[in-house]
Order: C-alpha cells, then sequence, then structure tokens
C-alpha cells in the first residue's frame, strides 16, 4: 500500500508519542484542524507543510511520499 500524505503526518506525531492538541500547539494551528489533515479530509497549505517539516525535521519530499528517506541531510542542506 502507498503512503500517504495524511497517514505521514499522523504517524510521524505517534512515532514521537505526542497527542493531536499537543503537536498542533506547537506547529501553531487547531487540534481540529490538525485532525483533518492527518484524515485526509483537508490539504494544508505550503506554509504548514514548512513548519511540520522543521517541527519533525523530515524533508518535504518525505511529508509529501516523494522519498522513503525521512530525514536525509545532504538532500535537505543542497535545496
Amino acid at each position: 500500500m502507498q503512503r500517504t500524505f495524511a497517514a505521514t503526518l499522523s504517524a510521524l506525531r505517534k512515532g514521537r508519542h505526542l497527542s493531536q492538541r499537543q503537536a498542533a500547539a506547537e506547529l501553531g494551528i487547531s487540534q481540529a484542524l490538525l485532525s483533518h489533515y492527518e484524515t485526509g479530509a483537508r490539504e494544508p497549505g505550503l506554509e504548514f507543510v514548512r513548519r511540520a517539516c522543521d517541527y519533525y525535521d523530515v524533508t518535504a519530499d518525505y511529508l509529501l511520499c516523494r522519498s522513503e528517506h525521512p530525514g536525509d541531510v545532504s538532500l535537505k542542506a543542497s535545496r
């Protein structure tokens, strides 16, 4: 099964043992909006994607399911 943005975002949060409320507060959005992103009911804008990448320390390619490498520093540094 192919990974999705929603599933990846949810897995990153759960992998760090964070509640939706906690992650949402630190990302500067409501818990309800984060829930919508994690279920795929809504798609985020570019600014949220950037913040989420910084927060979870992953590349945008990983978060957007274009790469299987979540934190390849050499890739992040060259962009």
